[in-house]
């Protein structure tokens, strides 16, 4: 039994190592879009927009407005992809469990790589599903990899901040294919290395993860990936054990001075003030993150004096075209305004503080009235 138990430890902790180089490499790779642009202007993608135009002093200019709103829209369509479709993955989710969930995201990231990797010049457009395709598989990366913090018990939460750490961290994928470009490896080779490496998530999916999902709190003993028959019995043991306590617990009275708490449905969630400030919150915060990586291109060639371009997301749409129509190419006042605007995600976390305290209060009055009818 006892190295039994360090077997599960040995696991758990496999798990969680796969599942952070998992989370820092491949979760979040679309969100370094602005790297990777640089390396397929160089290889000439969408360079038949550019065109030539009249500057100062009756100078030509070659204007690639057109290449960089088609880039821009590319990232448009991917991190709409990204979010729009975490709701019927999560569905997937939970109906089939972690083995489908990552097969099927597994399958389009593999698909995403493999189409970037064989795309050319003149087949630019294979840009556009190719990024959406890496961005839904991104997330059920990450669906899957949250619930790994179930694992460590009281260290659930750290484990699943670290995670989404991670996921930020993994943007910076794009620019080491940036660098290793300019040093003279082809991105081709790059995109085909990450098709290849679809081989470890497969390898991760049935030996280091659930076929369906990972319980909280965790059960004694708990089980997952491919074992052998001993586990199997051990877990066969645990369900009659487990049974026991509940023949148990169903037998104990039940005290009926404690208040029991009523879970809440769906439709009470969705249309409590919590959800709406927590959405409102997640927004702005989206918002003025998407802002930043499809002005960060154009950014860096109007402080280097280039040509000001448009690397837009749906909602920024507006802000950019005020940017580049009332405000003259400056986003100074758009960057104050959404500064601003990000002022209201303080209003969610201060009404959960409040609440949780007034929660925490009544929590008390009804232990001293049950201490007092006692």
């Amino acid at each position: 039994m006892p190295g039994f138990v360090n077997n599960l430890k040995v696991q758990h902790c496999l798990t969680f190592a796969t599942g952070l180089v998992e989370c820092l490499v491949f979760a979040g790779a679309v969100f370094g879009w602005a790297s990777l642009v640089f390396v397929l202007k160089t290889e000439g993608y969408f360079s038949s927009l550019c065109v030539n135009t009249t500057g100062v002093n009756a100078t030509n200019v070659l204007d690639c407005s057109g290449q960089d709103e088609q880039f821009s829209l590319v990232f448009t369509i991917a991190s709409f992809m990204f979010n729009f479709l975490t709701l019927p993955n999560g569905f997937l989710f939970d109906q089939f469990g972690t083995t489908v969930a990552r097969l099927f995201g597994i399958s389009l990231y593999t698909t995403g790589t493999l189409m970037v990797a064989f795309s050319t010049p003149a087949l630019s457009n294979l840009m556009f599903p190719a990024l959406s395709l890496l961005a839904v598989g991104d997330i059920l990366f990450i669906m899957t990899n949250v619930q790994v913090g179930n694992l460590f018990g009281s260290h659930r939460s750290t484990i699943i901040t670290l995670y989404n750490g991670a996921v930020d961290s993994s943007s910076a994928l794009f620019f080491v294919i940036k660098l290793l470009h300019e040093s003279g490896i082809s991105f081709r080779s790059s995109f085909l290395f990450l098709s290849a490496c679809s081989v470890i998530h497969l390898l991760r999916t049935f030996f280091l993860l659930p076929r369906d999902h990972i319980p909280y709190p965790l059960p004694d003993d708990y089980t997952y990936g491919i074992t052998c028959g001993k586990s199997k019995t051990l877990s066969l043991e645990q369900t009659a054990a487990n049974g026991n306590i509940l023949k148990m617990t169903e037998e104990t009275p039940r005290n009926n001075d404690v208040p029991v708490t009523q879970e809440k449905s769906f439709r009470e969630c969705v249309m409590s003030r919590f959800f709406a400030w927590h959405l409102l919150w997640v927004s702005v915060m989206q918002l003025r993150h998407y802002l930043f990586i499809g002005t960060f291109n154009p950014t860096l060639q109007r402080l280097t004096e280039g040509e000001p371009s448009l690397v837009f997301t749906l909602l920024q749409y507006g802000c950019f075209a005020l940017v580049n129509g009332p405000l003259d190419g400056d986003p100074l006042y758009v960057n104050i305004s959404l500064t601003l605007l990000c002022l209201l995600g303080f209003i969610h976390p201060l009404s959960v503080y409040l609440h949780c305290r007034s929660l925490a209060s009544q929590q008390a009055i009804n232990a001293s009235s049950v201490c007092c009818i006692a």
